[in-house]
């Protein structure tokens, strides 16, 4: 999905997982995003003591797997997307969780 938005915003380079490192910055179509895949955190404190609240300074998109990893350190999300995994297909529900995220949807 992040190397689908990626390339929507025009962006051309290597996509790659953060699986290890935890965050992958991008910058595309004028925006900074950063990729987070928190699924390897043991516990919260990992996420404060790896310096991620410093990222959170509002003039980024911020992209998180497993969320819930460090729930009470990240601000809450302006929109939530699942994927479901249907015996044929997938199904992608985007929910508004701010106003933010109801004025994104908006223009969808």
């Amino acid at each position: 999905m992040v190397r689908g938005i990626l390339s929507a915003l025009g962006y051309s380079g290597r996509v790659k997982s953060p699986t290890y490192t935890l965050l992958e910055p991008y910058h595309a179509a004028g925006l900074d995003l950063c990729h987070f895949d928190l699924y390897r955190l043991q516990d919260e404190n990992e996420w404060e003591s790896a310096g991620f609240r410093d990222e959170f300074d509002g003039q980024a998109i911020f992209l998180i797997e497993w969320p819930e990893k460090a729930q009470s350190f990240i601000p809450p999300a302006d929109l939530l997307i699942e994927l479901k995994i249907l015996p044929q297909g997938r199904e992608v529900v985007i929910k508004g969780k701010t106003t933010m995220g109801w004025a994104c949807l908006e223009q969808l």
